[in-house]
């Protein structure tokens, strides 16, 4: 139990999907209540794979392809900035050059629940190097199996929190919801620097 516990408290605090509604909201601006759903479970779905493949293969993937977590954390960071500059700007949703029926089956795909509400914004470098540590130091087959679980039970707790998102939604109204976009887009663009500045801090200190 000691184990589960631990796991849990340290997987919801550095993936933090609290934190991640008021991104949420601001992304699924204008979605129906189903499909805020849909995008909740997806991303949830996501999220678990993510994490279940970090804990299981995380470090012989990072070895066979020489990727190290500096590298993911840049990459992460980009991705955060360049979210961040679409919701600061109002446009994340404009998709220039992309017809209507195009446009509908991207929306229906719930694009967004992969990248960038699943990763990076929840599963990033920091989870995803903190499961292949926690591998390292937990591989029996009561740990596996306890981690495994306490896993699953981050990524429905991620689903329960997304998906009651719509009522903040419906409180704060349409105007309420473009000035968050705006204030969470500027600071998803400090978060996605801090990321690459982490990353070259690292790498000058390793010089």
């Amino acid at each position: 139990m000691e184990l589960f516990i631990y796991l849990f408290a340290a997987l919801f605090s550095v993936l933090n999907p609290i934190g991640t509604v008021p991104i949420f909201v601001a992304l699924t601006e204008g979605y129906t209540s189903a499909e805020r759903a849909r995008v909740s479970l997806i991303t949830s779905i996501n999220v678990l794979v993510i994490l279940l493949i970090s804990f299981f293969i995380g470090q012989y993937v990072l070895s066979f392809f020489g990727i190290t977590i500096t590298a993911l954390r840049i990459a992460g960071g980009i991705i955060i900035t360049s979210s961040g500059f679409g919701l600061l700007n109002g446009n994340f949703n404009k998709n220039k050059g992309i017809n209507k029926k195009v446009q509908k089956e991207v929306q229906n795909r719930a694009h967004i629940a992969l990248t960038p509400l699943a990763m990076p914004m929840l599963a990033g470098p920091g989870s995803i190097s903190l499961l292949i540590a926690f591998y390292q130091e937990h591989n029996t087959t009561s740990e596996i199996i306890i981690s495994t679980v306490s896993i699953i039970v981050v990524a429905v707790t991620i689903y329960l929190v997304l998906r009651s998102a719509h009522f903040l939604a419906k409180m704060l109204g349409s105007s309420g919801i473009v000035a968050i976009s705006r204030i969470i887009g500027f600071l998803t663009i400090a978060i996605g620097i801090q990321y690459i500045i982490s990353a070259v801090l690292s790498i000058v200190r390793g010089i």
